[in-house]
């Protein structure tokens, strides 16, 4: 009986060593908890402020490129609070800054989380309270920025001269025109516009606009009315009642095959006709061989075909979101 009894003291001991060890573990679990549900609530809303952050920063970003004395390029746009509530899955964000460098092109918006009624840039904690901590502070920064492309792949090997381009400082559009390789007057190879010769099986090139002493910025002209053989009636037909980026070329030298064409810029440009031998597309009326109708826009493009540089701003600019700060 004796042994019994210091047995069961035994018992009683072990159970309290256990439940010791239990509390300890159910600290522990509360702690890997408080690790998924709260870091998992902390990184989804943080996607949602990055999402709207991202869609502020472009937009305010399309403003500025567009018309750098628009009232939303500015740090007080409305567009900031509308884009970053409207991206959250509660509707309600804070936009914690607007940071605008109109001088460097780029414009940070941060936003940050608002539960109603509580502190700003901050989400509500469940588990970790254990530990004391009842919030943690959310944001999300992105960056935008804009400026005219330098490099990029065209959609057809078209060389435009400069002084075609009569986009008025302000104006959105300019006059409807005929671009005539036939037409002097632009120092061209030999009229208003040609091609450039590429060597690859694709209608498109990819060019790089730059200063007249770099050879990046200088291509060789194709002679010809048709277009390049490697360019087909369905590569054309993209262009049809379609705003495509167009290269301008400031100087021209040699002839025919041996020409070449400095590249200084790029423009846009609505087409709404062409035709070039066995190709054509009227609207609106025939035009005769080895021309192109259309008007030059002002124009902001947010593909990833093109990149951002130093060109000469010629009407069409390009918007690009950069690693957000920390």
């Amino acid at each position: 009986m004796r042994r019994l009894g210091r047995g069961t003291a035994e018992g009683n001991g072990e159970r309290g060593a256990v439940s010791v060890l239990v509390a300890i573990l159910m600290v522990v679990l509360l702690g890997f908890g408080a690790l998924a549900v709260d870091t998992g609530v902390l990184y989804a809303e943080r996607t949602q402020l990055r999402t709207g952050a991202d869609a502020a920063a472009i937009a305010i970003a399309q403003k500025c490129a567009r018309d750098i004395s628009d009232p939303d390029c500015s740090s007080t746009s409305t567009l900031a609070a509308s884009l970053a509530n409207s991206n959250a899955g509660d509707g309600l964000s804070n936009v914690k800054s607007v940071l605008l460098d109109k001088t460097a092109h780029t414009v940070t918006v941060t936003t940050g989380a608002q539960e109603p009624g509580k502190q700003a840039n901050n989400v509500s904690l469940f588990f970790a309270r254990i530990f004391g901590l009842n919030s943690s502070e959310v944001t999300a920064p992105s960056t935008a920025q804009w400026g005219t492309p330098s490099k990029g792949t065209i959609l057809l090997p078209l060389a435009i001269a400069q002084c075609k381009l009569n986009l008025l400082s302000g104006s959105l559009t300019g006059a409807e025109q005929v671009l005539d390789m036939d037409s002097g007057g632009c120092g061209e190879i030999p009229g208003g516009f040609g091609w450039i010769s590429d060597n690859d099986a694709n209608c498109g090139v990819t060019l790089s606009a730059g200063q007249a002493n770099s050879s990046g910025a200088w291509f060789s002209s194709t002679t010809g009315a048709s277009a390049p053989s490697e360019c087909t009636a369905a590569d054309l037909s993209k262009m049809n009642d379609q705003t495509v980026l167009l290269p301008l070329y400031d100087v021209a030298t040699g002839n025919g095959s041996s020409g070449k064409y400095y590249i200084k810029g790029f423009a846009a440009f609505h087409v709404t006709g062409y035709h070039f031998a066995s190709n054509s597309w009227p609207s609106g009326g025939t035009i005769k061989n080895k021309t192109i109708r259309g008007y030059f826009v002002r124009y902001v493009s947010l593909s990833d075909a093109f990149e951002l540089g130093a060109a000469p701003d010629y009407g069409t600019s390009i918007v690009r979101l950069t690693i957000g700060v920390p």
